[in-house]
Order: C-alpha cells, then sequence, then structure tokens
C-alpha cells in the first residue's frame, strides 16, 4: 500500500522528528537518497553534465545538498540561483565540493541569463529543486522560464528528477493551476503525497521512488492511499472446499435495452470473471438474445416493469445503469433496486437517472457510483474540465454531498466514501487504450462481483479499479483494444496478483 499525507500531516511529522535528532540530519537523509537516486540514472558520474534548478526553501536545500555529493564524485554541477537567495548551508558545500552558482536572471532583465541558458541546454540531467511541497499557485517569473528550458532540454535528452514533488504541482490534490516541471522521476521524502498519486500532477512526476528519512513512526493515518498488487490479492475473495454458486455471491444486472444490447454483454461477461457465483440479468428481449449467445451461463429475467427485480430472484448485490435507457420505465427499475436493502453499484445511464432524480440515492444501503467526469459534473451542476483539474477535490465533495461512496474514472481513478476522515483510494494501474466503448461496463459489472461476494464499496471499488486497469494493460500491450479484450484479460490480471501475494 502507498500511503500519502497530506503537507499539513508532513510538517508535523518532520517538527516531531527533528525534534529528536540533530540540526540537518532529515536534510542530509534526503539529500543522499535523492543523490543516489541520480547517479543510479546517470550512465556514469564523473564528468555528468548536472543542473540545479534551486529555489529559497528546503527543498532547494536537498537539491544543493545532493548536488554537492554528484560534484565530489566528479560531475560537473551548475546550481542556478532562482531567487535572490538560497539555502546558505547547500550552497557551501556545493561550492566546497567544486561546483558554481549562477543567478537565473543577469541584473535587472526579465529574462533567463545566458549562463544559466547555456548550463541549462548542456545538461545530462536537471534536478528541480525550484519550490517544496508547500508551493501554492502556479510558477512565478522566474521559476516559470527555468521550467519552459528544462522541458526543452529534456526534449532533447536531458532527465529531470523532481525533489520531493514536481514544482508546480501542489502536493496534497495534485492540481496544477499554472505553469509546472515535468519530470522523468520523482525522489519524494518521508512519505508519498496525494499529488504524486492523482492527476493531473501525478502524470507530472513520471517514475517516483520514496527516500526513508523516520518520518513513518510520526505519521497519522493516510489522506490518500494506492493499493498495490499484494494488497489487491490480500483483498480478494476466493472460494472455500464447501462454497456453492449462491455462497460465492450472487449478482443482479440491470442493463441493456433495445437499443444497447453490448453494455448487458459487457456487464454480465465482467461479473462472471470477476468471481460471482452466478449472474441473473434482467433487461429487454434483444440484449437477452446477446447474452444467452455470451454467456449461457447467466439466468435471464425478461424486463416487464418493477416486478421483474422481484422475479429475477434473490441476489446479494445489484448492478444498475449500462444501456438500460433513462425513459420512465427505466427510472421504475431504477427505483426498484435502489429501494431495496442490497449494495447497490449506479453506473452510464443509471447516474442520467438520478441526476434528474437525486433523491433515489437517499437510502441507507451501501450506494457505489461510477461517473466519468461528464456524469459526475450533471450530479454536481460542475464543469467538467475543472473536474478533470481538482479530481481529489470533486470525489471527495461528491460523496459528502450525495451520501454514496464515489469512484470517479479519468487518468487517474479517485474513490472516496462519504464519512469524513477515511482515506481516499487512488488507483496506480490503467492505460490511455482504457478510453474505448464499454470499458466502464466491463468495470461495473467487475466491481458488481465483488460487491456481491461481501467487498465493501469502497473495497469492491478499490480492487475493481485496479484489476481492470492491469488487465487493460496486460489486454493491450501498447496496442488498441476493445472492451471485451478487457473480459479476456481478467483473469490473468487476477493471476498476476495471486503471484504476488
Amino acid at each position: 500500500m502507498r500511503a500519502a499525507h497530506a503537507v499539513p500531516a508532513v510538517r508535523v511529522a518532520e517538527q516531531a522528528l527533528m525534534a529528536t535528532v540533530p540540526d540537518g540530519s532529515l536534510m542530509q537523509r534526503a539529500a543522499a537518497g535523492l543523490a543516489a537516486a541520480c547517479a543510479s540514472l546517470l550512465d556514469q558520474v564523473y564528468g555528468a553534465r548536472v543542473v540545479v534548478l534551486a529555489g529559497s526553501g528546503d527543498n532547494g536545500g536537498d537539491a544543493l545538498f545532493a548536488g554537492a555529493r554528484l560534484a565530489g564524485r566528479g560531475a560537473s554541477v551548475t546550481a542556478i540561483a532562482a531567487g535572490s537567495r538560497l539555502h546558505e548551508a547547500g550552497q557551501a558545500a556545493l561550492v566546497e565540493a567544486g561546483g558554481r552558482v549562477v543567478p537565473a536572471v543577469a541584473g535587472d532583465a526579465a529574462e533567463i541569463g545566458a549562463g544559466a541558458r547555456a548550463a541549462i541546454e548542456r545538461a545530462d540531467l536537471i534536478l528541480d529543486g525550484l519550490t517544496g511541497i508547500g508551493g501554492q499557485g502556479g510558477l512565478r517569473s522566474p521559476a516559470a522560464g527555468l521550467a519552459g528550458l528544462a522541458a526543452r532540454a529534456r526534449n532533447e535528452g536531458a532527465l529531470i528528477v523532481a525533489v520531493d514533488v514536481p514544482s508546480g504541482v501542489d502536493a496534497s490534490t495534485g492540481e496544477v493551476p499554472g505553469d509546472a516541471v515535468g519530470s522523468d522521476v520523482t525522489v519524494t521524502f518521508g512519505t508519498w503525497k496525494p499529488g504524486l498519486l492523482i492527476d493531473p500532477g501525478a502524470s507530472l512526476a513520471g517514475a517516483t521512488s520514496l527516500v526513508d528519512i523516520g518520518l513513518s513512526g510520526y505519521l497519522p493515518a493516510p489522506d490518500v492511499v494506492a493499493m498495490q498488487a499484494a494488497d489487491v490479492a490480500a483483498a480478494l475473495p476466493r472460494p472455500q472446499a464447501e462454497s456453492d454458486k449462491y455462497r460465492r455471491g450472487v449478482l443482479g444486472v440491470l442493463a441493456g435495452s433495445e437499443h444497447y444490447t453490448g453494455a448487458a454483454v459487457l456487464a454480465v461477461g465482467a461479473a462472471i470473471h470477476g468471481g460471482a457465483g452466478m449472474v441473473r440479468l434482467v433487461s429487454a428481449e434483444p440484449p437477452l438474445q446477446a447474452v444467452r449467445q455470451h454467456w449461457p451461463e447467466a439466468v435471464l429475467t425478461p424486463a416487464a416493469g418493477p416486478k421483474s427485480i422481484e422475479a429475477a430472484g434473490r441476489v446479494q448485490a445489484w448492478v444498475a445503469g449500462p444501456g438500460m435507457g433513462t425513459g420512465q420505465d427505466a427510472a421504475d427499475l431504477l427505483a426498484t433496486v435502489l429501494a431495496t436493502d442490497l449494495p447497490v453499484l449506479v453506473d452510464a445511464d443509471g447516474l442520467t437517472i438520478v441526476a434528474a432524480h437525486p433523491e433515489l440515492l437517499e437510502r441507507r444501503a451501501p450506494t457505489l457510483i461510477t461517473p466519468h467526469s461528464g456524469e459526475l459534473g450533471r450530479l454536481l451542476q460542475a464543469d467538467r474540465d475543472d473536474i478533470e483539474a481538482r479530481r481529489l477535490h470533486y470525489a471527495t465533495t461528491a460523496a459528502a454531498r450525495l451520501g454514496v461512496t464515489v469512484l470517479l474514472k479519468g487518468s487517474t481513478t479517485v474513490i472516496a466514501e462519504p464519512e469524513d476522515g477515511r482515506a481516499v483510494y487512488a488507483n496506480p494501474t490503467g492505460t490511455s487504450w482504457l478510453a474505448t466503448a464499454g470499458s466502464g461496463d466491463v468495470l461495473s459489472g467487475l466491481a458488481g462481483a465483488l460487491l456481491a461476494q461481501g467487498l465493501s464499496t469502497v473495497q469492491a471499488a478499490a480492487v475493481g479499479a485496479y484489476l481492470h486497469g492491469l488487465a487493460g494493460r496486460i489486454a493491450s500491450d501498447g496496442a488498441p483494444i476493445g472492451a471485451s479484450d478487457i473480459i479476456g484479460a481478467l483473469r490473468a490480471a487476477i493471476q498476476t496478483v495471486e503471484a504476488s501475494g
């Protein structure tokens, strides 16, 4: 499990630890880990051209001390001072080790000086220590100019290593309100930061690694967590010797319509491959025929008004919404499902219905909704682009306002519970090839199967998102896929996580 803490918690932990160790110990621990990470990225340290983009804060100090260690091993290190002052001890250590310091701007000019430009253009590796985890807002001059030059150097082959968090990324949220530095690698200290796990910040962090500086005993419960394969393996339901199809979990699926047959096929197929002992589908005749051909093990009930929900038979959880339509008949069926005391996952057309009838979500039984940013925008009357820029904020806001568990789909899947103080889950798996029609229907069926097998809404969402993303990677292998390919890869995804456990 990657446990991430927001900046206030990190600051408190750092102060508590610093009271027990000699002055400067934490910075030296961080610098040692940072320098080791940089050395591992270079073909050889001796003769490498390293640039340190140094701000005035502690992250600038970390970068300067790391630069001093690299200079001591023969690297040619130039620190570019982004402000009027630098960390004094870090600067002194760098100069003593043979490095040099140049200002970002020359005299009163607004542009980046020639010396700084030349150093960045020649760099093999650039250390981004412009701002720290307390940075707010986009980068300002001259840091924004240095970020632009670093981006050009990166395009020419230079490696960029962010110190703790890429400059311009909000460490606590992953929001990027303006200019920011895009990195190949981020070396973070003490604990993961939410901004390294949640887009758009996560997409700027590159590969991430954690340097232990001794904070673990001083940190509270995490604000954001990201499951790893072993965590998923530990959470997966497993059949026992006495298990039968009913004990393994029976999932009811309300999906498909005369115009949208594929949604039912995908949701049912994912539920079967997600471990449900039995899947009962309520739908119109065309989807029933399609499912009968693809998944003959499914139990089928024609949709004939609200009574068909009871006629479907006993289930442990419901998935409702994929391709079911948004007319009155569909709304009545959804209302009947939500009136039960069973866990319900609502997706797709079901979300369109509850956006018009939010009172349907006022229930005591566990409820999971799985919107993309457009669907969440309709539920909250918020702008889609703003939701994508502030994923953590909107996922937690929706969970609190609607009183349900929210799985916000997108480049980073974010899962939030309605209760205060609960950690938010950020999913670390996935591929951009998952942006294909029907992919969400597969996720709904998979997460619904996990609900029927007894997982809580947040567990089903987190485990389902992880397996869905991993299956997408396995199926695509860098090439386009269809939603049905994800179903075909679920077995391999489960085997992969089981092998890690």
